[in-house]
């Protein structure tokens, strides 16, 4: 049967109803679904759309030293970025910006005519940059706040805070070691765009300023790190040396309380140096120790009992072959008792020792005491010294280790040894840090003294310890590390350097150090001291035990230590470090401790120089000092702000 025209177009015009019907239905479930069933995820995509998402780097936590004081913290300063899509005049915008900005108008005209709705110009900009922007008012150009590190002490610890970059991630030192600890959740500046990607509007933004990360409360003490840099600087100069560092621990608790090297640099403008000057050479460069390392000789064979203090050693007047090779001694000696050996720093009495240890329980020593391995401090990059095994040693060998030769170590490897035999025979752990907290300030993490082992007996430790004491008295290698007022320990230690060009012993490049401790008979603090290639003297005994005694003499006050010997005179110590509590100067003059983000100098014009050190005590600034008399020089000048990556001092002169 046919099917009639009529009854055709009724048929499709029922399936084109069924059809629409259909389609209705889907787009009115679709819309159900996703503004009802769906609706959280819809608004979500619709948000990103026509939002542009920009992360701003994240809030770092503060670094503090033991007692509070600020090494590191984050500032908000401003970011300044463009909307060139809202930028009417290119030509006058570049023009009003190009000198504020320190642009080129060719880097600058590329950026505002770029197709992008969002461009940087400048990230982080000094606030009176800043502010001369702002002045302008000019269309499309908008500002928003992120965090610049900053080191309100200038060089203080800058090797061992390290720094950060632009991200800001830590580069170097605490800051990378416990970068993400400290590194906060990340912000967002939210800007406006249109469906062609185009902002529109005067550009609402919302600024979410993300997470604070944790802080760092160190070992360190500020004061005790002043002192430390200071006066090796001074060492340095005087001896036209080319390095060194300074360890300073509480060998009870094993607590680094100081770790200063020099040259240093400045964190805040740490481009500016190079990446030797930014090393921390304490934890990273290896010397070999020389005569400190009898130390530990002395100690295993004490407490192996093959020797005994007064057992005599036959020094064979100076000259003694082993191995193939003639040993020396600086003086010649007949006979000196075993103590005598150390006191007097006898290569031939050592060797002799050695001998009788053997190798095998001697390096077994060395290694109990920590050498050849990495301590496992909190910094990044430690070294571990070289160590070889025993079976690798030949009888020259065995006698060049036991007289501080054919062995690498570093400074905190030393400090923390000596810490074990001035612990009564135990080694604890050393760590930099000593809590970390969030940023509401409740704890994350503390970390208690650690014994890691117990090396030598008590007996043994108390026995190298009075060995160790006749050192610095008369007739003695270390003399001149003594502190007036207390009974110091310690040894002189001076090593000849590896010639690169011909692989053995440079004929005038030197390391000379002093380790040692103080008060003698209750241990407060352990100093070890390393100057690299001195010039005018190279003795261990003369060039790093003065520097010994003077920070010893000076952090013993500092911290309270009452002296030991109540018949000598004890004078105090030289103006120019810092050595005691800080108080009020006197100073009439109005002083501004901030100005905004900023630090601000004080007036210091006439002040001595421990007057200064006060003010920088009560306002916590690095200041560096120079000359003597009274204060007739500064900069920055009285109530300037201090800027990133300045060099704050003061000189003082005889006064009108």
């Amino acid at each position: 049967m046919k099917m009639t025209p009529e009854k055709s177009s009724k048929i499709r015009m029922v399936l084109m109803g069924i059809g629409f019907t259909l389609f209705f239905l889907a787009v009115v479930g679709r819309g159900f679904w996703l503004q009802v069933v769906d609706r959280e995820e819809t608004v979500a995509r619709a948000k990103r759309q026509y939002k542009r998402i920009i992360p701003l780097t994240p809030r770092r936590g503060a670094i503090y030293d033991r007692n509070g004081a600020e090494l590191a913290r984050s500032i908000s300063v401003d970011s300044i970025f463009a909307e060139p899509m809202r930028i009417s005049d290119v030509n006058a915008t570049v023009r009003a910006l190009a000198q504020p900005l320190h642009l080129t108008s060719t880097a600058l005209r590329k950026k505002l005519t770029s197709k992008r709705s969002f461009v940087w110009l400048q990230r982080k900009v000094q606030p009176e940059q800043s502010a001369r922007v702002r002045k302008l008012g000019l269309e499309g150009i908008a500002f928003t706040k992120e965090h610049q590190r900053f080191y309100p002490n200038g060089e203080l610890a800058a090797q061992l805070l390290g720094f950060t970059g632009l991200d800001p991630r830590g580069l170097e030192g605490l800051e990378k070691y416990y970068d993400t600890q400290m590194l906060g959740q990340e912000g967002f500046l939210v800007t406006a765009k249109d469906g062609r990607r185009k902002g529109f509007g005067s550009s609402n933004k919302v600024v979410d300023g993300g997470s604070h990360g944790n802080s760092l409360s160190l070992t360190i003490d500020r004061n005790l790190q002043y002192l430390a840099e200071k006066e090796l600087a001074v060492s340095l100069e005087e001896n036209d040396a080319r390095a060194g560092s300074v360890v300073i621990l509480d060998p009870v608790s094993g607590e680094i309380l100081a770790m200063a090297n020099q040259p240093t640099y400045n964190p805040n403008a740490y481009r500016r140096y190079s990446a030797a000057t930014r090393r921390n050479r304490a934890v990273c460069d290896e010397f070999e120790p020389g005569s400190t390392l009898k130390i530990f000789l002395m100690a295993a064979a004490l407490n192996e009992n093959v020797v005994q203090p007064n057992q005599w050693i036959d020094c064979e007047h100076g000259s003694y072959r082993v191995g193939g090779m003639t040993i020396h001694d600086h003086h010649p000696y007949d006979r000196l008792s075993v103590a005598d050996v150390l006191k007097m720093s006898s290569n031939i009495g050592s060797a002799k020792i050695g001998k009788l240890l053997e190798r095998q329980r001697y390096f077994d020593y060395l290694t109990r005491f920590g050498f050849g391995e990495k301590t496992g401090i909190d910094f990044p990059g430690e070294t571990t010294g070289q160590l070889r095994r025993p079976e690798l040693w030949f009888e020259g060998d065995l006698a060049a280790v036991s007289f501080g030769q054919g062995m690498t170590v570093t400074a905190i490897q030393m400090a923390r040894a000596v810490g074990a035999i001035a612990n009564g025979g135990l080694l604890m752990k050393s760590d930099l840090v000593r809590q970390i907290v969030d940023d509401r300030g409740a704890l994350v993490e503390s970390r208690p003294p650690e014994t890691v082992r117990r090396v030598v007996s008590e007996k043994t430790a108390a026995q190298v310890r009075a060995m160790m004491e006749l050192v610095t008295r008369e007739g003695g290698t270390g003399t001149l590390a003594a502190v007036p007022g207390y009974r110091v320990a310690g040894k002189t230690g001076t090593a000849q350097k590896v010639d690169p060009v011909t692989g053995g012993y440079s004929a005038d490049k030197r390391v000379a150090s002093f380790v040692g401790f103080a008060p003698v008979d209750k241990p407060r603090l352990v100093v070890m001291v390393v100057i690299d290639e001195p010039q005018n003297q190279v003795y261990g005994g003369l060039v790093a035990a003065p520097v010994f005694s003077r920070i010893t003499g000076q952090a013993l006050r500092y911290l309270g230590v009452p002296p030991t010997e109540a018949d000598m005179e004890v004078p105090l110590p030289p103006v120019t470090l810092e050595t005691g509590v800080a108080i009020s100067t006197g100073n009439s003059q109005p002083e501004r401790v901030s100005s905004g983000e900023f630090p601000v100098m004080p007036h210091c014009l006439g002040l001595s120089s421990r007057e200064v050190l006060q003010t920088m005590e009560r306002l916590r600034l690095n200041i560096r000092i120079k000359g003597s008399g009274k204060v007739i020089e500064q900069f920055p000048a009285p109530g300037e702000d201090i800027r990133y990556g300045d060099e704050v001092w003061v000189k003082l002169g005889p006064s009108a």
